[in-house]
C-alpha cells in the first residue's frame, strides 16, 4: 500500500508533515493515536509526530509496530517514545529546552541523512530530552548543545529525530523526508494533482448523487474551488451565496460578483445582513467570542437563504487543513490544542437542517491553488490574498465598531494599492492593516492630535503554517505609512509587525 500513515499526538505541526509527504509524490494520511494496529501495518511507512505532552510509563508503543515489518520514523515527542521504549531515558531539558535554530551534526552513515550535509541547521521545539541511549540505539546526529539530535535501531528499521524536518527552518529537511519515504519505505512517488481532483470528483459524486447545494461563497480562493469542483460533478444543482457581513475589504462585494459573472456559470445570490452582524457584535472584546460570533451568524444567514432553495440539502464550505488543525476540530480525534477557532470548523448547531460537505478539508493552501489552475480558474482568483472568514472582525482588535472598520477599510485599501504598485504583492502570500484600539499623541499641523495607531503585516510562507514577515523597503513603508496618515481620518501612527510564525499566529486575532 502506497501510503504514510502520520499518527497524531497533538503537534502544530502534524499537518505539515503530511503536506511535506505528499510533495515527494506519496500520499499521506493524518490518523489519530487510536489508530488501530492492524490500520497502521498496511502502510508503506508510519511517522509518529510530535505533540505538547511529556513521555510518560503510559506513553507505549504496541511492539507489533516496531519489529521491522514497516518503517518508523518518529520526530520530536515521537522520538522521545521511540528512546524510551527502547531503553533510553527521557527528562527535562536541564536549561528548559531547546527552542529554534540549532545546528546538528550527523555520523554520515544513516540512511536517513542521504545526501544531507553534515552540520546543518535544524528547527527545534521542545522542554524535554533524551539523557542516555538503550542498548540497541544507536545515536547518530547531535545538537550544538551536546544533546541527541537523531537515533535509530537498524534492525527493525526505527528512526527518529528530536528536530522538525517538516519545517521550512530546517535545512536539509525535506531531503530527510524524502529518505524515509522513497529510500527506507520504498514508496513510488505516484500521487499527483490530477489524482487529488479525480478522487474528490468521484468522492462528491457518490456522496451528493442527485442532490442539490448551497454554497457558501466568500469570493477567496479556498471557497472558489469548491465552486469550481462543485460545478464540475453537480452543475446546475449547486447554489452559491455569498453574505455581505460588512466586515470585508474595500470593494470586495462588487470584486466577488464581477469574477464570479466572468468565469463561473453560476447564479450569485448576495445577501446584505451587515446591520445583523455589527449588532451581534456590539460589546464582544474577546478574539474567540468574536470568531464564534461571526460562525453563528453565518450559520443563521445560511439557513435562511436555504429556505429560498428548499431543495438543497447540503451546505458547502472551503474549510481547508490549516483552519481545522488550528481550531482542533474535535471530529478529527486527535489531541491538537486550540489556536484559534475558525468559523468553518465545528461552528454548526446540532439542530441545523443542511448536511455539511468539505471536499478541500484535507488539502494545504498550495495544493488548493494547484487544484484550482488546474480546473481551469483564472490566475488572478487562485493567488489572491487569504483573507479570514470572519472578515476586519479580527483585524479590528478589541470591540467591532463601524467606524473602526470604516477607518481599517481605506488603510487597508491604502496599503494593499501600494504593495500592487511596487509589485511586492506577489512578492508576499499575505498582507493586511490592523487596527488597534489605542490612541497615541501625534501632531498634525500645528495641532496636537491624540489618534488610533495602526499596524502593518506581510508575511511570506508557502504552507500558512509557519511564516516569517516579508522584508519589506523601508522606504515603501515610509511612502505608505505617510500616505494612509495623510489620507485616513484618525490614524496618526503606523507600524510594522516583524513576528514570525510560531510564535505569533498570522493574523493578529
Amino acid at each position: 500500500m502506497n501510503v504514510i500513515y502520520i499518527v497524531d499526538f497533538g503537534s502544530q505541526y502534524t499537518q505539515l508533515i503530511a503536506r511535506r509527504i505528499r510533495e515527494t509524490g506519496v500520499y499521506s494520511e493524518v490518523v489519530p493515536a487510536s489508530t488501530s494496529v492492524t490500520k497502521l501495518l498496511n502502510a508503506s511507512g508510519i511517522i509518529f509526530s510530535g505533540s505538547p505532552d511529556s513521555v510518560s510509563q503510559e506513553s507505549r508503543i504496541d511492539n507489533r509496530i516496531l519489529v521491522g515489518k514497516v518503517p518508523v520514523l518518529g520526530i520530536c515527542f515521537g522520538f522521545h517514545m521511540l528512546s524510551h521504549h527502547f531503553g533510553g531515558k527521557v527528562g527535562r531539558h536541564d536549561q528548559g529546552g531547546e527552542f529554534g535554530p540549532a545546528l546538528v551534526t550527523h555520523n554520515q552513515q544513516s540512511q536517513l541523512f542521504k545526501d544531507i550535509p553534515p552540520s546543518f541547521t535544524a528547527w527545534m521545539s521542545h522542554h524535554d530530552t533524551v539523557h542516555g541511549m538503550g542498548e540497541k540505539i544507536h545515536q547518530i546526529a547531535t545538537s550544538v548543545n551536546g544533546l541527541a539530535a537523531a537515533l535509530e535501531v537498524p534492525e527493525h528499521r526505527i528512526y527518529a529525530a528530536q528536530f522538525h524536518p517538516e519545517v521550512s527552518h530546517t535545512q536539509g529537511g525535506e531531503q530527510l523526508l524524502r529518505n524515509f519515504v522513497l529510500d527506507i519505505c520504498g514508496c513510488q512517488p505516484n500521487w499527483s494533482i490530477a489524482d487529488i481532483i479525480q478522487a474528490k470528483q468521484q468522492q462528491l459524486a457518490t456522496e451528493l448523487g442527485q442532490d442539490h447545494v448551497l454554497l457558501g461563497l466568500s469570493g477567496g480562493v479556498d471557497s472558489s474551488v469548491v465552486a469550481a469542483l462543485l460545478d464540475s460533478v453537480i452543475g446546475k444543482h449547486l447554489h452559491a451565496v455569498f453574505i455581505d457581513t460588512g466586515l470585508l475589504r474595500h470593494n470586495e462585494v462588487q470584486q466577488v460578483q464581477q469574477a464570479f459573472s466572468d468565469h463561473f456559470n453560476l447564479e450569485l445570490e448576495v445577501i446584505d445582513a451587515s446591520k445583523e452582524f455589527f449588532a451581534a457584535l456590539r460589546g464582544v472584546t474577546d478574539p474567540e467570542e468574536k470568531r464564534k460570533t461571526v460562525g453563528r451568524l453565518f450559520i443563521q444567514k445560511f439557513e435562511q437563504a436555504a429556505l429560498a432553495h428548499s431543495n438543497c440539502t447540503w451546505l458547502a464550505q472551503g474549510t481547508i487543513y490549516p483552519d481545522v488543525i488550528e481550531s482542533a476540530d474535535p471530529n478529527l480525534s486527535t489531541q491538537s490544542k486550540v489556536i484559534k477557532s475558525h468559523h468553518n470548523v465545528g461552528a454548526l448547531p446540532k439542530e441545523m437542517k443542511l448536511k455539511l460537505v468539505e471536499p478541500l478539508r484535507d488539502l494545504f493552501k498550495d495544493e488548493v491553488r494547484r487544484v484550482g489552475e488546474a480546473l481551469g480558474l483564472p490566475k488572478a482568483l487562485v493567488w489572491r490574498h487569504p483573507f479570514p472568514g470572519p472578515g476586519l472582525a479580527v483585524r479590528v482588535l478589541g470591540e467591532v465598531k463601524q467606524e473602526y472598520v470604516a477607518t481599517l477599510r481605506q488603510a487597508d485599501a491604502i496599503y494593499l494599492e501600494m504593495l500592487a504598485e511596487a509589485g511586492m504583492m506577489q512578492q508576499t502570500s499575505q498582507a493586511f492593516a490592523v487596527f488597534l484600539p489605542v490612541k497615541t499623541v501625534g501632531v498634525k499641523g500645528d495641532d496636537r492630535v491624540y489618534e488610533h495607531a495602526l499596524v502593518l503585516r506581510a508575511i511570506q510562507t508557502d504552507d500558512f503554517m509557519t511564516a516569517t514577515a516579508a522584508p519589506l523597503d523601508h522606504q515603501l513603508l515610509h511612502a505608505i505609512a505617510t500616505r494612509i496618515i495623510n489620507r485616513v481620518p484618525g490614524i496618526t501612527r503606523v507600524c510594522y509587525d516583524i513576528t514570525s510564525k510560531p510564535p505569533a499566529t498570522i493574523e493578529w486575532e
